[in-house]
């Protein structure tokens, strides 16, 4: 309750009189209003009487219309399958609604049951639970359907267009009433979105286990899953969304700065980019962190951005500075900046491939270059859904021509990535450097037929390469990766102490390591002191930094300690994004730096989900696609509750080593010298850790002489 006594007190001394008074009664009321509302939904599904059918909020974003191709049996399964979350007598009545939301948006969403209390993180202690642990897992949950948080809270998608939290919300009811009734010795069981039940497990245990999207290979193509979404059977839960763990974009924002300026040390040769272009698109619920990113780099930011409703939130927030519809303004601007070496964040509302196409012809009329660096952050995850919006339509075309003809739809957009293509091509030829920021564009556009073929390349590798590939994967590969953590007081003064434990935590180890791992330090180091000035809280008190496996452990611990002595005044939950180091199986992503052909394979994100399931973690989550796309990836993630007590201390000692040190592991073994050097460091450290070393080809004559028989067999 420290932040509710706080708001009381400040209001006593700021509004004296009985001004303060009527104001502490009113934040009484406020808070009195919102346990009881909390107390509401962990009551269990609202049934008698049914709440107001109150439909879609026109004042919020909402998810594209899917077009799942159900045929009638299948329609009548979809209805089937949503009305046994509800007693008999009432299937009449919500039969019709829910047959006309299936017709109208593809899927059935229970907009009915949409909760009228604000969705966002409340202070721990203002969840009606028997465990800290599961009122944990409810902030976490009401955080990502936040509305400042969340692409389309309606929808319960987080972020990436069709990134779930639950698929209906039915389950969504279903899933607080379990949580508050959950003792220490209970699972809560998630199958896609869907509560299984709660069922008897050891206080070792994960107090909830999550599995999205695991769909028998030869059937998991994204035809099939947009009919199975549609049934309300499967769910794509993206990475941080299906697992309750996305804290908004400043993950993003982190990430894409340190990309920025590894990219500027390899291309450019200076992480120096005052004057420097860096040109992308995409400013939603997580390429929207673009912009900032840009301008904590020092760099000249132009993301293009369809879609007006997220370029105006951006806007609105401050990430980005300024916005424009015109392309000769754009240009304009873009020359001004680099002239002046400002940091800008510039919002071109309109297509990515008309401003690529536009840099192109600016650079043949002139002959100047304006983009050094350039990227892309459109969802190509799912690229036939809204993910994509091709040049030769405007949003609302093409909103309407995806649901009516699709295959028309499916053909202008490999058109338009064929255009896109062709102008990032021609730049790359005259000196801007390209990469793949993951999303499936290279797949999709190589899939559209344009040239992004790599001569001699391997299965992962097209003419540009991904950022894993150039400029993340050594990262990776050295144990560093997305480490966050979430003040579950709500309270910004938790949250500047837990900047500062760790901040001293990493300045102390980075006396102690190699050059190459105090770089990270250093850059992550600068991240936490900017993060406070630039506003990065979005929804939860939260932050995230890159960390190796010593940094990580070492922080937890720290701030575990905190807790323990007060010094931070309730629970921090610790999590990481699944995009890391072991929690992600991606070829065209994570693990596309992986060259001994093991990069189509998910056993490390597999083990690594079941490893920290049994090694203390508070939740698990176990995801088919994320990031590139359903099919494409296999991913996991979790969260882990430091309370103050020894018992979390060892719960995150033991899993935060076996969460960084399986990947580092595996890369090792697919012969990564980084990762080599990096696990012999920490078998030196830990007596117990025990990893197969390989033993490299060091003349590859010899594997030229067996395979062609020049080789004489000594018996």
């Amino acid at each position: 309750m420290r932040l509710l006594e706080l708001y009381i007190l400040t209001a006593s001394i700021e509004h004296g009189g009985r001004n303060g008074f009527k104001m502490i009664n009113d934040l009484k009321s406020i808070i009195e209003g919102v346990m009881s509302s909390l107390k509401e939904i962990c009551a269990g599904l609202p049934l008698d009487p049914l709440p107001p059918n109150r439909g879609r909020d026109p004042n919020v974003p909402h998810a594209p219309v899917r077009t799942p191709n159900l045929t009638p049996a299948e329609e009548r399964l979809a209805l089937r399958n949503a009305l046994r979350y509800f007693p008999p007598n009432l299937h009449t009545t919500l039969a019709a609604e829910f047959a006309q939301e299936l017709r109208q948006y593809g899927h059935i969403y229970m907009y009915r049951f949409c909760p009228a209390l604000r969705m966002r993180a409340y202070p721990i202690d203002q969840y009606p639970c028997r465990t800290r642990q599961a009122a944990s897992i409810m902030l976490m949950i009401m955080n990502n359907l936040d509305p400042v948080v969340a692409q389309f809270p309606q929808e319960l998608v987080t972020y990436g267009g069709n990134g779930q939290v639950f698929s209906n919300w039915a389950q969504f009811w279903l899933v607080f009433h379990y949580l508050s009734t959950m003792t220490e010795e209970q699972t809560l069981v998630m199958y896609s979105g869907h509560p299984l039940g709660l069922f008897p497990s050891l206080p070792s245990s994960p107090r909830c286990v999550i599995t999205n999207g695991m769909v028998i290979p030869n059937y998991s193509s994204r035809e099939e899953y947009e009919k199975m979404f549609a049934m309300g059977i499967t769910m794509y839960g993206q990475m941080t969304a299906g697992s309750y763990c996305y804290i908004g974009p400043q993950g993003i924002v982190h990430g894409t700065m340190l990309t920025v300026l590894n990219a500027g040390r390899r291309y450019l040769g200076s992480d120096d980019l005052r004057g420097r272009v860096f040109v992308t698109s995409g400013l939603g619920g997580m390429s929207g962190a673009q912009a900032k990113a840009a301008v904590i780099s020092g760099c000249v930011g132009v993301i293009a951005e369809v879609d007006e409703a997220p370029l105006k939130k951006r806007h609105e927030q401050g990430w980005l500075m300024e916005v424009t519809s015109d392309l000769s303004h754009c240009i304009q601007r873009i020359r001004e900046a680099r002239k002046a070496k400002a940091a800008l964040s510039l919002g071109y509302h309109g297509n990515i491939v008309d401003l690529w196409e536009c840099l192109y012809q600016e650079y043949k009329k002139t002959g100047e270059l304006l983009v050094d660096l350039g990227s892309d952050q459109t969802s190509l995850h799912n690229p036939f859904s809204g993910g994509y919006y091709p040049v030769q339509l405007t949003i609302r075309q093409a909103n309407q021509l995806m649901n009516t003809d699709p295959q028309s739809f499916k053909t202008l957009v490999h058109e338009s990535l064929c255009r896109q293509v062709e102008a990032i091509n021609n730049l790359s030829d005259a000196g801007m450097f390209f990469w793949d920021y993951g999303n499936a564009f290279l797949l999709e556009a190589q899939r559209a037929g344009a040239k992004v073929e790599k001569k001699g390349g391997g299965a992962t590798e097209f003419k540009y390469p991904s950022y894993v590939q150039h400029i993340m994967g050594d990262i990776f590969s050295l144990g560093f990766g997305p480490f966050r953590w979430v003040c579950t007081s709500g309270d910004p003064a938790d949250l500047a102490e837990t900047d500062a434990i760790a901040t001293a935590v990493l300045e102390e180890i980075s006396s102690t390591v190699t050059e190459r791992v105090r770089q990270q330090y250093s850059d992550n180091i600068r991240w936490i002191r900017e993060a406070g000035k630039h506003n990065m809280v979005v929804g939860s008190q939260a932050r995230i930094l890159y960390s190796d496996q010593r940094g990580r452990v070492s922080i937890a611990l720290a701030i575990n300690q905190a807790i323990a002595k007060g010094k931070v005044s309730a629970p921090v939950v610790i999590s990481r994004d699944h995009h890391d180091v072991s929690g992600t199986d991606s070829p065209f992503r994570e693990t596309s730096n992986v060259y001994d052909g093991s990069a189509f394979c998910a056993d490390m994100a597999v083990q690594n989900f079941v490893g920290d399931a049994f090694r203390g973690a508070t939740w698990v989550a176990l995801h088919n696609g994320g990031g590139v796309g359903w099919g494409e990836v296999i991913n996991g993630g979790f969260g882990l509750v430091l309370d103050g007590s020894e018992e979390a201390g060892q719960r995150a000692k033991l899993m935060l080593n076996w969460d960084v040190s399986n990947g580092v592991a595996r890369r090792c073994w697919s012969g990564n010298a980084n990762a080599y050097e990096a696990i012999q460091r920490t078998m030196e450290d830990q007596r117990q850790l025990r990893v197969t070393m390989p033993n490299p080809v060091q003349e590859e004559h010899i594997l030229d002489h067996a395979l062609l028989g020049k080789t004489k067999l000594h018996i």
